[in-house]
């Protein structure tokens, strides 16, 4: 080869790298639409597309006692279980060990099943704000509960949620500060984020190495005077979360794991759950994303 064919040759490489396909999340879509019709959920999930289902604990009284027959029938479906949601980690010592057991059962369970992640969410303190000794507390739960789910085979993700423990971003990073980042993963819930007063994007800049998945989620602000909360879910692009942010921030971390598609509740009692994930759909499809 001549000097000059390796020179120009050598030139062209970082351009070429420039070229090649960023890292996209895997798109998978929570059945908690559904309320616990997670025979219909599967199917409409799998229908419209998506790679991956979130279930929850509805799916363990439905099919506690037969996991591979939920695993048989996701996989009909080429639906990949991605993770289970447990429910709520306890502060009161009296109930540790009762609650850690049934974290462990519901972790069994997603393991035989064929599942990934198991979320959990801490609990807020009533009638006071939170203290040290909660983060703390909170912290030495999460970290043993992730060590026991991880000689499991399964992975424990920490839900950040409004109304819990690890609300605002700096309690969710006190929860995060004490704990084992081997055991305990970050579940990101951008909606749940940005209604605490965080910004989404800056989240998945902070915690690129640490997340286990994402619900990528929308919210719109309502009227002060509307009574109950200061926001609603709906689904993505109807409201004012920076998905496309989002999801930018995760190609440039190089993130390709999964990004669960999240709507607690129909946004009109009209609409189907299958119209709401259609929806949401049709919004990443809008931005050059599809499942």
């Amino acid at each position: 080869m001549h000097r000059r064919d390796f020179l120009a040759g050598a030139l062209a490489l970082p351009a070429i790298r420039h070229l090649e396909p960023a890292a996209t999340p895997r798109f998978g879509c929570a059945a908690i639409t559904w309320a616990g019709k997670d025979d219909v959920a599967i199917d409409d999930i799998s229908s419209l597309g998506f790679r991956g289902i979130q279930l929850r604990t509805a799916a363990v009284e439905r099919w506690g006692s037969r996991p591979t027959e939920l695993k048989d029938l996701l996989a009909s479906r080429k639906l990949a279980f991605t993770a289970l949601s447990s429910g709520v980690v306890l502060l009161d010592p009296g109930r540790e060990d009762e609650n850690l057991e049934l974290h462990l059962r519901n972790a069994r369970f997603a393991r035989d099943a064929g599942g990934a992640f198991l979320q959990v969410v801490d609990e807020r303190p009533g009638g006071r704000a939170p203290s040290a000794a909660d983060f703390a507390r909170v912290a030495t739960l999460l970290d043993e509960l992730g060590k026991r789910t991880a000689d499991l085979g399964v992975t424990l993700a920490y839900h950040n949620h409004v109304g819990n423990l690890g609300q605002a971003p700096d309690e969710v990073e006190a929860v995060l500060s004490r704990t084992d980042s081997r055991r305990v993963r970050l579940l990101l819930d951008v909606a749940h984020w940005q209604a605490a007063g965080g910004d989404p994007v800056a989240a998945v800049r902070r915690y690129a190495d640490r997340l286990a998945f994402l619900h990528l989620k929308d919210l719109q602000r309502t009227p002060a005077d509307a009574g109950g909360r200061a926001f609603r879910f709906v689904e993505l692009g109807r409201g004012e979360v920076n998905l496309q942010g989002v999801i930018r921030e995760l190609s440039r971390a190089t993130y390709d794991g999964w990004a669960i598609v999240e709507l607690d509740a129909v946004t009109d009692p009209l609409l189907t759950p299958r119209q709401c994930a259609q929806t949401s759909k049709e919004y990443l499809a809008s931005i050059g994303y599809s499942p």
